[in-house]
């Protein structure tokens, strides 16, 4: 790996932790309201952000992952928390994932980020692009997150 792609993990990890920083000053109950004017929230965001790297990824490379499936449901694009069930990760739990998908992306595909693939949206045919592009997706969520906390408090 060279040092442009150390570069790329280290922001990945870096967004993340700001991410998870913040995250520290929002309740469990603040994470599952919906308030009004919105259509998700806090939890439904972070299940969303975990979710997308992914899929992204497994556009590109056409290797699926079916523990994603049922992420899918509660997190894919036009779901909502009216898609939640008993099995929906907690607030808690979707942290945990968020916090160790950095390390796990960097050790499932670091020595494959120059590897090319028939292009995708924007062009995309590399894993290092998908990841770019997944830092600019989540600042925006990031965004929403800030958004919907403040509106909250």
């Amino acid at each position: 790996m060279n040092q442009r792609q150390e570069n790329l993990f280290e922001q990945l990890a870096h967004y993340r932790s700001e991410l998870l920083h913040f995250l520290e000053h929002v309740s469990e109950e603040e994470a599952n309201i919906i308030p009004t004017g919105f259509h998700n929230n806090i939890r439904w965001n972070l299940g969303h952000l975990f979710l997308d790297q992914y899929l992204w990824i497994e556009a590109l490379t056409k290797e699926k992952d079916a523990e994603l499936d049922v992420f899918m449901k509660w997190f894919g694009f036009g779901t909502s928390p009216n898609h939640f069930d008993k099995e929906t990760p907690t607030f808690e739990e979707l942290k945990k994932y968020l916090a160790r998908q950095p390390d796990q992306v960097k050790e499932r595909y670091g020595e494959r980020l120059a590897e090319e693939f028939p292009p995708i949206d924007m062009g995309m045919q590399t894993i290092e692009q998908v990841l770019l592009r997944t830092i600019f997706h989540e600042g925006l969520h990031f965004q929403a997150i800030l958004t919907i906390h403040r509106f909250l408090n």
